[in-house]
């Protein structure tokens, strides 16, 4: 994975709570560019390329999915569903973080192919730490004192392996998140 290709699409309705996560995630030191999209139906045309999208030099194909699940238009889960039946994004990491503690949300999620489900924090702060650990499993993270962009050393990379015969990466783990049924 390069960095200019490891993106992370940010699938939120609430513009507050977009731009919070995107801050949490710079807080983090994560350097993926962001892409944020403020329903479902404008993360299905992203993930196809449609419209105002089909330019994948400004629009690439994520290498995250950050979903929220409760939206107007077309909900997190029918997002997921939809992921899930495209070749092209069948194996696309997809991170369910919202407000929804539910268990029947949850498991939702889960059989309909989500990689981790998060409940989000109550405060920025934990947000920021919920990032942190986010970075460790899946992301990019810049090494303290370095710039890529200015030939510093450098970009790790934080690809999971696939778990045991599934060919999926593992699911995250975190102390908020609600595990598989």
């Amino acid at each position: 994975m390069k960095y200019p290709e490891a993106t992370i699409l940010i699938v939120e309705d609430n513009r507050d709570d977009a731009l919070l996560i995107q801050r949490a995630l710079r807080r983090a030191n994560l350097i993926n560019p962001l892409q944020v999209v403020a329903n479902g139906e404008q993360a299905i045309g992203y993930l196809k390329g449609d419209g105002p999208y089909a330019d994948r030099s400004s629009y690439p194909l994520p290498e995250l999915v950050m979903l929220d699940l409760q939206m107007p238009r077309v909900s997190g889960l029918e997002v997921l569903k939809w992921i899930r039946e495209q070749s092209e994004c069948r194996r696309l990491p997809v991170v369910i973080l919202t407000s929804s503690d539910q268990a029947p949300d949850a498991r939702r999620a889960y059989e309909l192919g989500a990689n981790s489900y998060l409940i989000k924090p109550e405060n920025f702060e934990e947000l920021a730490q919920l990032a942190r650990r986010l970075g460790a499993s899946w992301l990019l993270v810049k090494e303290p004192g370095s710039d890529p962009m200015f030939g510093g050393t450098a970009v790790s990379p934080r690809t999971p392996p696939t778990a045991p015969g599934s060919g999926n990466p593992p699911q995250a783990r975190f102390s908020r998140r609600i595990s598989p049924p």
